[in-house]
């Protein structure tokens, strides 16, 4: 395992991360390039077919809040997008969270725990599909997402952030319908119990051995894309 963010140069042989490999999970704001949430995850799987993470409890992370300090969450829904912005240092609070991401998808699932390795639910966040880049990979979070649970019943999440982002001018009605053509995708998957959900990754553990990542004082930069489907020599 690398003690710090893994460093590779997008070149054929060098295209995969191995695991325990330390990247970045990185959003852009949106209608904007600039970074506003960086997320140190470890590696658990990176091939043709899924990039598989770990965020670790008490990661240290970057995240958006506005200029007067207040939590994006905590703004009402009216002003949410249109006060100004700024980012944060901060760290994942919660339990951990695995992530999971097939190329070319327009969604990512994480996994979240209840305390004791009781698992909760999955979440489908709709979002670009991931670009692979030297230190890990970056997106731009599309507001509407799916809570999927262990019945597999399952639920549209932040409808009103969806609208209101729409409102502001981060989405364009065209735009929008493809996010909803992703949502009704995704739904089409977890309906079929199709992969990741059926996969038993609620059955993954994180090796204990693994340090939690650091965060890079240049962690908002960016770096060369990184494309190749080419395998770790």
């Amino acid at each position: 395992m690398t003690a710090d963010i893994a460093e590779t140069t997008g070149t054929a042989d060098i295209a995969r991360w191995a695991p325990g490999d330390h990247i970045l999970w990185r959003y852009r704001a949106n209608a904007s390039e600039l970074i506003h949430i960086c997320r140190p995850v470890t590696v658990v799987e990176d091939t043709a077919e899924l990039l598989a993470v770990w965020l670790a409890p008490g990661t240290p992370c970057v995240k958006p809040q506005l200029t007067d300090g207040t939590s994006v969450h905590h703004e009402p829904l009216s002003t949410r997008y249109t006060k100004p912005r700024t980012t944060a240092l901060s760290q994942w609070f919660g339990t951990g969270v695995l992530k999971l991401a097939r190329p070319g998808e327009p969604w990512s699932v994480w996994l979240f725990w209840d305390q004791g390795w009781q698992f909760k639910n999955w979440y489908v966040n709709l979002e670009e599909p991931l670009v692979r880049r030297a230190r890990g990979v970056d997106s731009e979070d599309h507001f509407l997402d799916i809570a999927v649970y262990p019945d597999r019943s399952w639920e549209w999440k932040d409808e009103d952030e969806f609208a209101q982002a729409q409102r502001a001018g981060l989405m364009g009605p065209e735009q929008a319908e493809r996010v909803r053509a992703a949502g009704r995708a995704a739904v089409a998957t977890i309906e079929s119990w199709g992969a990741p959900f059926r996969d038993g990754w609620e059955d993954w553990r994180p090796d204990p051995a693994w340090s939690v990542p650091a965060l890079p004082a240049d962690w908002g930069r960016t770096d060369k894309k990184h494309t190749s489907a080419h395998s770790r020599s």
